[in-house]
């Protein structure tokens, strides 16, 4: 039923034909840049290799999982959690244990979320809805993630006369850094509650156009999105609580003093 109704928003079956003429429009960004003098050729093409490699692969282990293989759900979603967790790790390196901050954050917003909505039977344990699902608040809580560790790090750095005055004063690490903590939180869940804000005004979210596309209905489509919404939004507050405090305990010494690296860090 689905298919049939993805084929017919599409005018018909999507084949890999359809795929390599729509390489056109990856020809046409590879132009723009070279006629701008861009020098993002190679890692367009590069990223267009890649994402189709990735995706065939993705598509055929995620056909063999759904079909009765549900015992693996729990292997494709640590791998996703590990790939994160490297990413996000590469992306703040200049915090000590970043990747150790990395899995703990990006392991309890996923398997947070998705506790509370399969223990409020809001969805169902099935591969086919778990998986997704759970890719959404990995993707979301990694750059969230990332984020909080870049930015606390930053300020830390940037502000360390102000931070070790305050520290001077005998106030506690954890007081000491609040108002930059404060600010490296709202800043890793600003962008989801942006786009909470203005979902449906500005754009039609992923899961909404699928279901769209796919012939449903968008009332139905609808129900989707405000789901997916809420959970990113619970899921991103999980993962900038728990990189906040693990951040800021890396970025102190047991004494109350920043970290020598970070003093040493060029303003």
């Amino acid at each position: 039923m689905i298919l049939a109704n993805a084929e017919s928003g599409f005018g018909g079956p999507v084949g890999f034909g359809d795929v390599a003429l729509a390489l056109v429009l990856v020809v046409a960004a590879l132009g723009v840049s070279r006629w701008r003098q861009v020098g993002l050729e190679s890692d367009l093409a590069v990223a267009t290799a890649r994402s189709f490699v990735q995706l065939l692969a993705v598509g055929y282990i995620l056909d063999f999982v759904f079909r009765d293989h549900g015992g693996l759900t729990v292997v494709v979603l640590a791998v996703m959690i590990g790939t994160a967790v490297l990413t996000s790790g590469a992306r703040a390196a200049g915090v000590p244990g970043a990747r150790p901050i990395a899995a703990a954050s990006i392991s309890v917003a996923a398997l947070g979320t998705l506790g509370v909505l399969l223990a409020l039977r809001i969805i169902a344990m099935s591969p086919r809805v778990v998986i997704p699902l759970g890719s959404m608040i990995i993707s979301s809580a990694m750059n969230t993630t990332s984020l909080v560790m870049s930015r606390l790090h930053h300020d830390l750095a940037f502000n360390r006369r102000e931070v070790e005055a305050r520290l001077a004063l005998a106030q506690p690490a954890r007081q000491a850094a609040l108002p930059w903590q404060r600010v490296a939180l709202r800043t890793g869940m600003l962008p989801t509650v942006d786009q909470t804000k203005v979902v449906g005004l500005v754009s039609l979210p992923g899961a909404m156009t699928g279901m769209i596309l796919a012939g449903a209905s968008p009332v139905a489509a609808i129900r989707l999105q405000l789901l997916v919404m809420y959970m990113l939004l619970g899921g991103n507050a999980f993962a900038a609580l728990v990189s906040g405090e693990l951040t800021l305990r890396r970025l102190f010494t047991a004494d109350h003093q920043l970290i020598r690296t970070l003093r040493r860090t060029p303003l």
